[in-house]
């Protein structure tokens, strides 16, 4: 007597029941009921890809569930387990406290390798030295200088000349898209003392922002792709890798042809300051011996592209989002504006420009700022990695090689800090409350 098959359908549902009864069995079993199930082979993999459309948001909503820390657990061997947190004194701990057993990682390092040793993957005393070296040339007042002169002439001459150009034709336009040329276009100014011109009537594609633009998208295609593949992918340049080494050999070139005209500079004025760009002052800095070292002049000021460029135009992209959604601060924010212009020049309307010291005057619009990187900050998380076995303020062991993942996203959203409105749009808590409850904006 031949022995029973087994049909397909009969397979299927005997896995479905499987699946279901596991899954009330976990959840039953579960400390924590709002943390995702953790499945055999795929962890909680399948809620996150869920929940990609709004991940900080539903990060947000599980640490506010589970006390302000949670861990994420992926599937076996994908380096996606994390100690996601967002408590105040976790973060003390890693950022401050015990901030030299908390590096960025060697895998980090690693998914980030073509930024080479610029501070981006710089950990320890090479850090701290390249931190202090570039706060000392951005705090010089010859770089002060070309930021308030280059920024107020690139919006004079670009930025609203395009508005203009927009509001005239009723052409849709992206704002986003607007404020990321801008911003390329001044960082690139202020790193290297070249002009792209990205942002124009026309909109045009220029190869450097497109190559960053390609870079960038595969640097994060990394975060979520395991190391194997991508690294596979790399050696046999393909795919997303065959795009990342072509779009690197255009930043390359960009960068190694713009160190070559500064040194010809360097080489006609002698040691003199011939332009205040970045990428002069370190080539001219003759305390610094990586200044004359081609390989640290492109890590650096690669770098230093990054952490200008995004980051700025993220920034102006959310306060603009939100001054659209809330007229009253956009009300109040034209008051203080007139305010201060009427007050230095005795003149109102009209296309105005504002100095330095009357920008140092605006507090509500400075509060509006803060409150918007409150809400949607540039970085929205931080990710570490334990150099050393050790035990966090909230009671979790960490063990050598363990992530955590900060989620500062989800500690401007906590309502012990920032109180019921936590997620209101509210510039008024940044200036001081007087004792009678009202909060003035004075304007000296």
């Amino acid at each position: 007597m031949a022995p029973p098959r087994i049909s397909f359908l009969e397979l299927c549902l005997s896995f479905l029941c499987f699946v279901v009864f596991y899954y009330f069995h976990m959840r039953s079993k579960r400390k924590n009921p709002f943390v995702p199930l953790d499945w055999p082979l795929v962890g909680m993999l399948p809620a996150l890809l869920g929940n990609l459309h709004h991940l900080h948001d539903w990060i947000t909503s599980l640490l506010v569930a589970s006390q302000l820390s949670f861990l994420f657990t992926g599937p076996p061997r994908s380096g996606m387990q994390f100690f996601v947190t967002a408590d105040p004194a976790n973060v003390r701990h890693v950022f401050t406290s015990n901030f030299a057993n908390y590096p960025k990682g060697p895998e980090f390092e690693e998914i980030f390798d073509v930024l080479g040793g610029g501070i981006f993957n710089a950990d320890g005393e090479s850090w701290r030295r390249q931190r202090a070296k570039a706060q000392l040339l951005m705090s010089s007042a010859p770089f002060r200088a070309l930021v308030s002169r280059y920024s107020r002439a690139k919006v004079d001459t670009a930025l609203l000349p395009l508005l203009s150009h927009m509001a005239a034709t009723g052409e849709a336009f992206d704002l986003q898209d607007v404020f990321l040329r801008l911003t390329f276009d001044t960082t690139t100014t202020l790193v290297f003392g070249v002009d792209p011109g990205c942002l124009s009537v026309g909109l045009p594609e220029v190869p450097f922002a497109r190559a960053m633009d390609d870079a960038m998208g595969v640097l994060l295609l990394r975060h979520v792709v395991p190391m194997t593949w991508w690294k596979l992918a790399r050696r046999l340049r393909i795919g997303h890798e065959r795009k990342m080494a072509e779009a690197w050999r255009t930043i390359d070139q960009f960068v190694a042809d713009t160190i070559a005209k500064r040194r010809a500079e360097k080489a006609r004025h002698g040691n003199g300051q011939v332009s205040a760009d970045l990428l002069s002052s370190y080539i001219n800095d003759d305390e610094d011996e990586e200044g004359g070292v081609d390989a640290f002049l492109r890590d650096t000021t690669i770098n230093l592209m990054l952490a200008g460029r995004d980051t700025t135009g993220s920034a102006l992209s959310w306060f603009f989002y939100l001054l659209t959604r809330n007229p009253r601060v956009v009300g109040k924010i034209r008051q203080e504006l007139e305010c201060v212009k009427s007050k230095s020049s005795g003149s109102g309307g009209g296309m105005a420009s504002f100095d330095p010291d009357e920008l140092s005057r605006l507090t509500y619009l400075h509060a509006a700022l803060c409150e918007s990187l409150r809400l949607y900050p540039p970085v929205p998380q931080e990710l570490k990695e334990a150099a050393a076995a050790d035990v966090l303020p909230c009671g979790h062991e960490v063990r050598a090689g363990d992530k955590i993942l900060v989620s500062l996203y989800a500690m401007g959203r906590m309502e012990e800090v920032w109180g019921s409105d936590c997620r209101e749009f509210r510039p008024e808590r940044w200036i001081p409350e007087l004792e009678d409850g009202r909060r003035v904006v004075q304007v000296r």
